[in-house]
């Protein structure tokens, strides 16, 4: 076949497309051929716009001019070497290839032969006739404009960028600055020009004013600001003059373009010449904070001390702190406190400031434990102070106050903090107070009822006396912690005699109504009672379980007019806080009697249920602590006969405080585990023989280290089934074992060695950490209780009988007294929130934090 021209009326449909075809073609080879052309100029022309090419000198700009021309030329011929014009049979040839069959070429074609052929020419014509309708369907392919062969880097984007920036930031009459665009004529024809900015302290957040468009002659900026100004043009044509810098006022005139100074004064802004502005700057100046405190201290309920203030500052307070120091002549320089004291930094406290809302004025309080410093209850000067962002520090009137702190009823306990503080006063008292603090213990078993606080308090007395002629720093720091914990020890109680606790609570109560206690101390003292109330029917009700599991029979119909009702309970406590708080300590005292006898004489309703393995091993635990409590009453014996041969061998002979069999032996002794039989046997062993004591002390002490580690196998044991795996609180409880477990261990070594007080210490050690572990372990059993209450509730409503607690409360089988009442009712609910909060925010305003924790925090309040 052979070539033959489009048909005229099918070519003339097809003419535009081709046309198009064409111009795309003709777009692609420019695009190829002179991008880097394009990309050099837009570079050029926007680096002039932003003045970057101004501000060079001329030999700078002759050689960049100089260069860029040259690049320009090169990209050019570059440019012509590599285009090359599109043809129309091209443009026809790519339309063509975007249809199927390529119709065009068909039509172009003819017969070679067969023309003679009717059937051959007919099958043609019908070839040729679908060839152009389909070609009648021909549209112009898009141009393919991709740089990414030939530009892989993308620089075609960056010279883009450097030209928007300047048409958006730069000046058009910049380009005068080009040598040779700028005669003198064009320059005196634009003339000069200039543009300005005063920029306000960012801590301000006011807005930036631009000078241009200022109507007004006077302006009031707030001191600090900055004032931007270029100027353009001949140089020389515009000068600067200006007082608010303070610069002098007979200083020359500036006429650099660029200007940057700080509103220091109020002051005159004059640009002189043609085109030239005035103006009067008023310069507010930054007012210095202000601090103050806001009332007396108050002591809150958990013996931190509350210090209210408030500040203001124009723009914000940025930080403030409370330095406190102490006030020597106000002092009563009396007994321990005669000699001059030793010298100690001031106290320097953060306080805590609004995370979210305005700081311009706001009132806060500080939240601080001050109950182990030096100068606690102590008459110190506090002084605030308050900085803004300007770095201004505004400080408060002195104030001359005690120091809050936590304060101790018991008299024991009030004598060893007395003694604390005159140890931490001057290390000199060092002798002066182990003679008074062994006068104080003389006949241990008349002060102490328990033991163990006597041999910790001698053990503290003889380490004392022997290093109280040279007494460092780091021995009083040690020796006062030891005093402190002791007191803390004798002041709380035993812990775990809710019984014993709940009685104390009730005679610190007393004591503290007949020595005309603040308010605060009564509040406090009045919640312990509370809590040391719910602990004691806890524990009455887990008695009432083992009887029950003993003699189901005789416990389920309890006598009806024996229960006590939960709003009984609290009507009587609410009556006694009432009655104290209008100083009524009479009718209160009255009351308070009457609470304790109702408290005898309840009983506990609840019925024989098998108890649940979180309550399982809080009862093992209970038992562990009695049992070792036991232990260390012995040790202690021992320690006593030793010093005391001849009342030794009487003391031998009495009976065990505690009872013939303790109460970890009796509870137990249908499910002993290994260890327990061990101890057992070693204790009825020094029943049978009460004075194997007197074939000598190390035959005793072996006896008492294997009863210790019999005792501490049993608590490893016990660790294996500990319920609340995997939570927060049930992670401490462990801890907390160990740690123990680890006591014991020191306990059993100090015995086989013969070191009786260090026995004794490691043994008191041992025992707070398993009531720290069982109130942990409670916690953890509270938190995996809640999430079975729904499981809860439709046991309840089966119609079987519930179990209740002294109260009438249901008692659930995860081990959690009460229901989802209230259980802090009235403005208790208020108050604690208000604690919660406060420690929040004293911690949030602790700089000391890791970031992670004060962020938290900081989410806390945002929410709250």
């Amino acid at each position: 076949m052979t070539q033959a021209p489009l048909p005229k009326d099918l070519s003339r449909g097809l003419r535009r497309q081709i046309n198009l075809t064409w111009t795309g073609m003709m777009a692609e080879r420019l695009t190829r051929a002179f991008w880097p052309l394009w990309a050099v100029l837009m570079v050029g022309f926007g680096a002039v716009l932003l003045g970057a090419f101004g501000a060079m000198g001329p030999p700078v700009q002759n050689g960049t001019l100089a260069l860029w021309s040259l690049t320009v030329l090169s990209l050019i011929w570059l440019g012509l070497r590599r285009f090359h014009m599109p043809t129309v049979a091209a443009a026809q040839n790519r339309l063509d290839e975007t249809l199927p069959g390529r119709p065009l070429q068909a039509l172009n074609d003819h017969m070679a032969f067969g023309l003679e052929d009717a059937a051959s020419v007919a099958v043609w014509a019908a070839h040729q006739q679908r060839m152009a309708d389909r070609a009648k369907s021909a549209r112009a392919p898009a141009p393919d404009l991709r740089l990414v062969t030939v530009d892989p880097f993308a620089l075609r984007y960056v010279a883009l960028l450097v030209l928007a920036l300047g048409l958006l930031f730069g000046s058009v009459g910049r380009v005068q600055s080009i040598p040779g665009l700028g005669t003198p004529d064009a320059d005196g024809l634009a003339g000069p020009s200039w543009e300005g900015w005063i920029e306000p302290p960012a801590y301000t957040r006011l807005p930036t004013l631009y000078l241009g468009d200022q109507k007004q002659d006077s302006l009031s900026v707030p001191q600090g600001s900055r004032i931007i100004l270029r100027l353009y043009g001949v140089e020389g044509a515009l000068n600067l003059v200006e007082t608010v810098s303070g610069r002098p006022i007979d200083a020359p005139a500036l006429s650099s373009t660029a200007h940057e100074l700080a509103v220091r004064q109020s002051g005159t802004f004059s640009i002189q010449g043609t085109g030239g502005r005035s103006w009067d700057i008023m310069m507010r100046p930054d007012v210095v904070p202000l601090i103050q405190i806001d009332g007396d201290p108050a002591l809150d309920p958990d013996g931190r001390a509350n210090l209210p203030f408030s500040a203001t500052d124009d723009f914000g307070v940025t930080g403030a702190a409370a330095e406190i120091t102490l006030a020597l002549d106000s002092i009563d320089r009396r007994y321990g406190l005669i000699p001059a004291p030793d010298d100690r930094d001031a106290i320097d406290v953060q306080l805590p400031l609004p995370l979210a809302g305005d700081r311009t004025e706001f009132s806060e309080a500080l939240t601080e434990d001050f109950a182990q410093h030096p100068w606690a209850n102590l008459p110190v000067q506090v002084i605030l102070r308050a900085e803004d962002a300007a770095g201004q520090t505004g400080l408060s009137d002195t104030r001359i106050l005690d120091l809050p702190a936590r304060r101790f009823f018991d008299p024991m306990a009030a004598a060893l903090i007395d003694q604390r503080q005159a140890l931490l006063w001057a290390r000199v008292n060092g002798p002066q107070v182990a003679r008074i603090l062994r006068a104080v213990s003389y006949l241990p078993e008349d002060i102490f009822p328990n033991p163990a606080h006597a041999a910790t308090l001698r053990a503290i007395i003889d380490d004392l006396e022997t290093v109280a002629k040279d007494l460092t720093r780091e021995d009083q720091d040690r020796i006062s912690l030891a005093l402190w914990n002791l007191a803390a020890e004798i002041e709380d109680g035993d812990l775990a005699d809710a019984r014993a606790r709940m009685e104390r609570a009730q005679k610190r109560l007393q004591e503290a109504m007949r020595n005309g206690a603040s308010e605060q101390e009564i509040a406090e003292l009045m919640q312990e009672l509370r809590a040391a109330t719910q602990d004691y029917m806890r524990q009455l009700a887990q008695e009432q379980k083992r009887q029950a599991q003993q003699s189901p029979e005789t416990s389920q119909n309890p006598p009806p007019d024996m229960e006590l009702s939960q709003n009984d309970l609290q009507a009587l406590m609410d009556r006694i806080q009432e009655l104290m708080e209008q100083g009524r300590m009479a009718e209160a005292m009255e009351a308070l009697e009457q609470l304790r006898e109702m408290l005898e004489n309840m009983q506990v309703t609840e019925g024989g249920q098998q108890m649940s393995p979180g309550q399982q091993a809080m009862e093992d635990l209970a038992d562990t602590l009695r049992d070792q409590q036991t232990l260390n009453d012995e040790a202690f014996n021992e320690l006593q006969r030793q010093f005391n041969p001849d009342g030794g061998e009487q003391q031998q002979q009495q009976p065990n405080p505690q009872g013939q069999q303790s109460p970890g032996q009796s509870g137990r002794q249908g499910q002993q585990q290994p260890g327990q039989q061990q101890q057992g046997q070693g204790q009825q062993g020094e029943q049978q023989n009460p004075q194997s004591g007197q074939n000598g002390p190390g035959m005793l002490q072996d006896r008492l280290a294997e009863r210790q580690r019999a005792l501490r196998q049993e608590l490893q044991q016990q660790q294996q089934n500990l319920p609340g795996d995997g939570t927060e609180a049930g992670d401490r409880a462990r801890d907390s074992l160990n740690r123990a477990q680890d006591a014991m261990e020191g306990a059993e070594d100090a015995l086989r060695d013969g070191d009786l007080p260090r026995a004794i210490e490691r043994q008191g050690e041992a025992m707070n950490a398993l009531r720290e572990g069982m109130r942990d372990l409670g916690d953890a059993m509270a938190q995996q209780g809640s999430s079975d209450q729904g499981d809860r509730d439709t046991a309840q409503d089966s119609g079987s009988d519930a179990q209740r607690d002294p109260l009438g409360r249901s008692i659930g089988n995860s081990g959690r007294l009460g229901s989802d009442d209230e259980m802090v009712q009235g403005t208790d609910v208020y108050r604690r929130a208000q604690e919660l909060l406060d420690e929040i925010r004293r911690r949030s305003g602790e700089s000391d934090r890791p970031e992670a924790e004060r962020d938290y925090l900081e989410r806390l309040l945002d929410r709250f």
